[in-house]
């Protein structure tokens, strides 16, 4: 199968809408939503869950009272001053363990966190795997592993061709996550000062772990001449251009009836997100025989 992972160096550039689209289109293909932290792909497939799980990952201290000799050294100890009154404020413990190995009287233990959720679900356009982090919980590096595991192997089951990811935006550890081993990733990027830097950072990431890159600009009518700056870019350090989608309410149409853009469109957006499926599919087909 072929991974191909939708990406951007901040949120709301429209991965999401883009991922759904290119769902929509032909067959042969699973979903995964690896932006964990902030999961919305499935507001815009109609998922019926067939399966759901935990995730535990990390662990926090707790003091056991009948132990507790009331020494204060934990309190003393911790630097994130989640002691307090000789019990653990749960959000402010970060689970390093210093108080479990310093305390004297064996009192504090280190218990898993339950930190999110997973779902495997079918959709209209296939199966669809996601997930959601517990708010104020890490680890969403190891959760979204888990995601496209999980997506793979359903992948492999059904024998599908290509995974769609949409990954989280950034270029932190959720985001590295997210790219080691894919096919390809798309960048998608906006026209505008911070958009340009956004999409240096996340091509520097695609660049060192060796994957290979596309660019959509989406909004391009916005500022024609910063999407010229993009292109340019682009042009420099040969990455393809394969798109770009002009500013239209139709995003706005097609997000409030929980459905793809190009169920909504039937004109110049629709024809242009196909023709970069199209060239996605080719990309990845070209660098696999390179390979």
């Amino acid at each position: 199968m072929n991974e191909i992972v939708i990406i951007s160096g901040k949120g709301g550039t429209g991965k999401t809408s883009i991922a759904a689209s290119f769902a929509a289109i032909g067959k042969s293909k699973i979903l995964a939503d690896c932006d964990v932290d902030a999961s919305d792909l499935h507001l815009v497939m109609s998922p019926r869950i067939a399966e759901k799980g935990e995730f535990w990952s990390g662990k926090k201290a707790r003091i056991e009272e009948e132990k507790c000799n009331k020494c204060g050294l934990c309190q003393k100890l911790c630097r994130f001053g989640a002691i307090k009154d000789f019990k653990v404020d749960r959000l402010s413990c970060e689970g390093c363990s210093f108080c479990f190995h310093a305390c004297p009287a064996g009192a504090i233990v280190m218990e898993d966190v339950l930190s999110g959720h997973w779902f495997v679900s079918e959709t209209r356009y296939g199966p669809l795997v996601y997930a959601r982090l517990i708010p104020g919980e890490e680890n969403s590096g190891k959760l979204v592993a888990l995601v496209r595991q999980k997506a793979k192997a359903l992948a492999e089951e059904k024998a599908l061709k290509y995974i769609i990811t949409d990954g989280p935006p950034g270029i932190g550890c959720p985001v590295i996550s997210s790219l080691s081993g894919a096919a390809m990733a798309l960048l998608v990027a906006e026209p505008t000062v911070s958009g340009v830097y956004d999409l240096e950072r996340v091509a520097g990431v695609c660049k060192h772990f060796r994957v290979p890159a596309a660019v959509c600009i989406n909004k391009y009518d916005l500022n024609e001449e910063i999407g010229r700056e993009i292109e340019r870019y682009c042009s420099q350090r040969g990455i393809e251009l394969i798109g770009k989608l002009p500013f239209d309410e139709v995003f706005v149409e097609a997000i409030s009836r929980g459905v793809p853009v190009v169920e909504v469109d039937r004109g110049n957006i629709k024809d242009e997100i196909e023709r970069m499926w199209d060239a996605i599919v080719t990309m990845v087909e070209i660098n696999r025989k390179r390979r």
